[in-house]
């Protein structure tokens, strides 16, 4: 069996409770984090506003969705080849300072008003291509961080971090308007980036410090070429015997193309026919639902070590990920419908962790970027179509059908995965015990 394969022993001295923020380096990245993600949802807050305001195009608005989430299709795993052959601390800074040329050219076209179509669709543009470089790198640096014994707490917290920036950045971006108007808001947004910035010049991670650790799973990966867009099919080629590795990434696949978030610009639909008759508190509360679930489960599952990271667990969150998201398109009561989003929430960041620690917990060391990469093509890449399976599907037969339906087509596929995957285990364990 190849280290990949091997099963995680967690040791009995290991911490029961937010046991990654036992490291100060992961206090410190988790800080980072939360800010990072902030400050990308505070830029988004006040450019799609003016933008909106400014041009009153919904096919800017649409591109702008798209830009988002295409570069992750297409560019995740070249990410993770860029974190795999350099280190992962400048892959992430190279993001960073693009996020923060992105806001203060928002910012310099705001106050000139001087911003024209072309100019938007540029920086949405690099402002997608700054995501896809920070997060295959950032989720390299969790596992340098804590290792592999605390990897599930580490991506678990990274996802409330990240959570926790979004709750906080549509607020502030919203300050932010109001106080200092668009143009000073999304220039000091800029400087929410810095403290990450300046924090990853001499953290002590990345490929130099792992010869130092003398540990195998911190080995330093040999330099390999970045072959462009064949890596992808020669990296699938490579994890193809993986089960889990291949299951996880369908599995986190399936769920983006077929639910995603793309339920989110309908939620003004679902508001309405729940009682909402205009932008009230029963609006903001649907809305923000879902992120208080996952910022909860971040807590909750930390607090006593909860859900340890197993394919089976997995599969059996997404199927009931998806009754949650069924029920919630076809309640009629709007506390039984917050409810429901707030749960979905919840088993959102628990299946979404733990699919990713599964993944790279088997991932070949001297691939594990391009792995990484591989799973947030899957995972995030594929978020781009959702808004073809519900939204597009919300015209022909409305939102609540669309959500429904889409949500019981991925519960079909998600058991034909786990019937797969368990059929695989099964005949593996027939041979290994054979062999014995």
């Amino acid at each position: 069996m190849t280290q990949s394969e091997t099963p995680v022993q967690t040791p009995k001295d290991t911490p029961k409770s937010f046991a990654a923020l036992r490291h100060p380096g992961f206090r410190a990245f988790f800080v980072c984090m939360a800010l990072g993600m902030m400050a990308d949802n505070i830029e988004h807050v006040i450019s799609y506003w003016v933008i909106f305001e400014k041009f009153e195009s919904p096919m800017l608005a649409g591109f702008a969705v798209i830009a988002h989430w295409v570069p992750f299709l297409l560019f995740s795993i070249h990410a993770g080849a860029l974190a795999d052959k350099f280190d992962p601390r400048r892959v992430i800074q190279l993001g960073l300072v693009l996020f923060i040329l992105v806001s203060l050219a928002w910012g310099f076209l705001f106050y000139s008003d001087t911003l024209e179509m072309w100019h938007a669709v540029v920086l949405l543009i690099i402002h997608g291509i700054a995501g896809v470089l920070w997060g295959p790198a950032a989720n390299m640096m969790v596992h340098d961080i804590v290792g592999s014994e605390q990897l599930q707490s580490g991506v678990r917290l990274s996802a409330t971090a990240r959570t926790l920036g979004m709750l906080m950045g549509p607020a502030i971006g919203g300050g932010l308007l109001l106080l200092v108007g668009p143009a000073w808001g999304i220039i000091i947004n800029a400087a929410i980036y810095v403290p990450y910035v300046v924090w990853l010049i001499k953290a002590p991670y990345g490929h130099g410090y792992r010869k130092k650790i003398g540990d195998v799973d911190h080995a330093a990966p040999p330099p390999r070429a970045i072959k462009g867009f064949s890596d992808i099919v020669h990296t699938f080629k490579e994890v193809a015997g993986n089960r889990v590795i291949v299951s996880m990434t369908l599995l986190a696949g399936a769920a983006s193309l077929l639910v995603g978030i793309a339920y989110q610009p309908l939620m003004p639909g679902f508001a309405r026919d729940l009682g909402a008759t205009e932008a009230t508190f029963f609006y903001s509360a649907l809305l923000t639902a879902g992120a208080a679930g996952a910022l909860t489960a971040g807590i909750v599952l930390e607090m006593k070590n909860l859900m340890q990271p197993q394919a089976r667990t997995a599969f059996r969150q997404v199927i009931l990920w998806c009754i949650l998201m069924t029920g919630f398109a076809f309640a009629t009561n709007f506390y039984l419908a917050l409810g429901l989003l707030f749960a979905a929430g919840f088993l959102e960041l628990s299946y979404k962790s733990m699919t990713q620690t599964l993944v790279q917990l088997r991932a070949p060391v001297e691939i594990r970027g391009r792995v990484i990469g591989l799973y947030s093509s899957s995972s995030l890449g594929l978020m781009t179509f959702s808004g073809v399976t519900v939204g597009f599907g919300a015209e022909l037969v409305g939102i609540h059908a669309s959500l429904g339906y889409s949500a019981l087509a991925l519960l079909i596929v998600t058991i034909g995965l786990y019937t797969y995957s368990e059929i695989k285990k099964r005949a593996k364990e027939a041979v290994e015990a054979a062999a014995e």
